[in-house]
């Protein structure tokens, strides 16, 4: 098998490749392709990547490249992992949107909408070139904003299903607590790609939520930097995104203070270049912890062995919403568990969705749908109603206000911003 990962010149790529190398009897990959713009980081991922591979005794062969078509072409897997503007672009995500005492976050508000509308074109002309040259590969992006990057290539008619490590997270750190193999722990975990809550969590089926948060609440409230009288009170588990919604003032007080984050990981991608340089290093360095993404691989290797392999297990992807959730429309992409096929991801029925979940549910997706409006079609006044119909902004003089700001920012990757 083939595997193509487009952004393979990424510092999170040696956290795949080990994955890969790793779990070789789920996923038998014969050749994995780095597909990146950026050739010097690309020459240092992909030599550690075969280091790697040699340390763990891999057969397969790594190949990089430049040339989107060669790395696209026979794939039978195509990974979306890029960032366009780099860390640069996400510095402007993290900090323009704080000028109006609006959080600043690459993934939601503001911030996120900005991501959107330089990611969007980019991966719909990715896609194309899948569909031309790999016309039954799956696309699996863990680009981010992960639903509406994964809404637009559904839309656009591509074999696509999105991927983000919340859940998998969620599901080891409960394992971890409960002192038990991750694979006998399932999650009730709905919503959209960063807007989930974690309603049950099953231990053989059994729903030990409640003793979790007997047990462990204040434990679960720090690694989220929420309450730990909001977790009880609530008796789910919101994912960290939550964090910026429920706390929003505090939160945009921290960040008017300190670093952005797209700061602090410039810094940890120096560090980690220069690791990668270094020709006796064969594994992935502990560092790469703090760079983010952690259990990525091991998310992505069985979604993709589960495409492949028809082994209609369930995983929690983001897919079609298909009437899971009647309150949002059926083309809405959702993040709930999916048995995964050859036929792709199926969403498991979902309980009914308290008005406390389901309003705030509604209220994103409808920003969605007018974020992938804005990506597709441009114009400064599309970016500004997606803008207002955002919870974390919503009003009119704020949208307004950034609006043509961050069009003006991001020009250099919206073709349609020159006549903005």
């Amino acid at each position: 098998m083939k595997i193509c990962v487009v952004g393979g010149g990424s510092t999170y790529t040696p956290e795949l490749v080990d994955g890969i190398a790793r779990l070789r009897a789920t996923l038998p990959v014969s050749e994995l392709a780095l597909v990146d713009p950026d050739k010097t980081r690309l020459d240092l991922v992909g030599g550690l990547s075969r280091r790697i591979f040699a340390r763990q005794g891999h057969p397969g062969t790594i190949r990089t490249t430049s040339d989107l078509d060669e790395g696209v072409d026979g794939a039978s897997a195509v990974l979306l992992q890029l960032r366009v503007g780099g860390q640069a672009a996400r510095h402007v995500d993290e900090t323009l949107p704080l000028d109006c005492g609006c959080v600043g976050q690459e993934t939601t508000g503001a911030g996120g909408l900005a991501k959107a509308l330089r990611t969007v074109p980019v991966v719909l002309n990715i896609a194309d070139r899948v569909a031309a040259l790999a016309p039954d590969a799956w696309i699996v992006d863990f680009t981010n904003p992960v639903g509406i990057v994964t809404r637009a290539l559904l839309d656009a008619g591509h074999r696509a299903v999105g991927l983000c490590n919340v859940a998998i997270g969620f599901q080891r750190r409960f394992a971890a607590a409960l002192g038990v193999r991750p694979d006998r722990v399932r999650l009730g975990h709905v919503g959209l790609n960063h807007l989930t809550w974690e309603r049950a969590v099953y231990l053989d089926g059994e729903d030990v939520l409640p003793r979790l948060l007997a047990d462990h609440a204040e434990e679960i409230a720090a690694d989220l930097e929420l309450p730990a009288a909001l977790i009880r009170r609530l008796g789910v588990v919101p994912s960290y995104y939550l964090r910026y919604f429920y706390e929003h003032d505090a939160v945009v007080a921290e960040q008017l203070h300190a670093p952005s984050r797209a700061e602090q990981v410039a810094v940890i991608e120096e560090g980690l270049l220069e690791m990668y340089a270094d020709p006796a290093l064969d594994e992935k360095p502990a560092l790469l912890e703090e760079r983010g993404g952690a259990y990525y691989s091991e998310a992505a290797v069985d979604l993709v062995a589960s495409l492949a392999g028809d082994r209609g297990d369930v995983q929690v992807v983001n897919v079609r919403n298909g009437g899971r959730l009647p309150f949002l429309p059926d083309e809405a992409v959702i993040e709930v568990p999916a048995r995964i096929t050859a036929s792709g991801p199926e969403p498991l029925p979902v309980d009914p969705v308290e008005p406390l979940y389901a309003g705030l549910i509604a209220h994103v997706a409808a920003y969605e749908e007018l974020a992938l409006e804005a990506a597709r079609k441009g114009g400064v006044d599309r970016v500004a109603d997606a803008l207002l119909a955002h919870p974390l902004i919503g009003q009119a003089s704020i949208a307004d206000e950034l609006a043509p700001r961050l069009v003006a920012a991001n020009a250099a990757h919206l073709p349609w911003a020159v006549s903005a």
